[in-house]
């Protein structure tokens, strides 16, 4: 069970990353924007090698 929802809260934050990168506009995009995308791709990183 609890694997279950580590897989749960790994998909809700790679649909995250996924909005998230679908709205960035590279035109527009700042290094803020472009360092929150690499925080939650570490965070997703650091959830799967707890498992």
């Amino acid at each position: 069970m609890v694997q279950e929802a580590k897989m749960s809260q790994l998909k809700a934050q790679l649909q995250t990353f996924l909005v998230q990168l679908d709205q960035l506009d590279p035109n527009h995009a700042s290094v803020e924007d472009v360092d929150q995308l690499l925080e939650l791709i570490e965070k997703m990183e650091q959830a799967l090698q707890t498992k």
